[in-house]
């Protein structure tokens, strides 16, 4: 019986990618947040990992009508969300410089213990291979 490595680390490797996107979108935010108009956009994170982790339990979508949402439409697969500002500003920009700086911090935290993680299942896997 054989370790498909490919299934054992999909999850850790699909979380690392939604932290690496969201990452890129929250610097985008602070490189924007002079730029009048400029839109706040983050990632629903939870709905995205709850999708990796396969525990989303969603009822299936019947389509009565053209105009109906088809199913696999909405924002769960990591499409960007826009953010409403605490305090909106004069310009349109609703980017909130310390709140993006919170949360960028935060998922780089997450994507470092993912890193870790990841890297003690593969010792884990490396051990058990050996016999130890």
């Amino acid at each position: 019986m054989g370790i498909n490595l490919d299934k054992v680390m999909s999850f850790n490797e699909r979380a690392l990618k939604v932290f690496n996107r969201r990452s890129e979108v929250l610097a985008a935010n602070l490189a924007n947040a002079d730029t009048p108009n400029y839109k706040a956009r983050d990632i629903d994170f939870q709905a995205v990992l709850q999708g990796v982790a396969g525990k989303q339990q969603s009822l299936p979508l019947t389509v009565t009508h053209p105009g109906h949402i088809r199913a696999g439409s909405g924002a769960s697969g990591g499409d960007l969300l826009y953010r409403v500002p605490h305090q909106p500003s004069v310009d349109g920009n609703t980017v909130e410089a310390a709140e993006e700086q919170v949360r960028f911090s935060e998922n780089a935290m997450r994507y470092l213990a993912e890193v870790r993680f990841a890297g003690d299942k593969a010792r884990g896997i490396k051990r058990a291979i050996k016999g130890e």
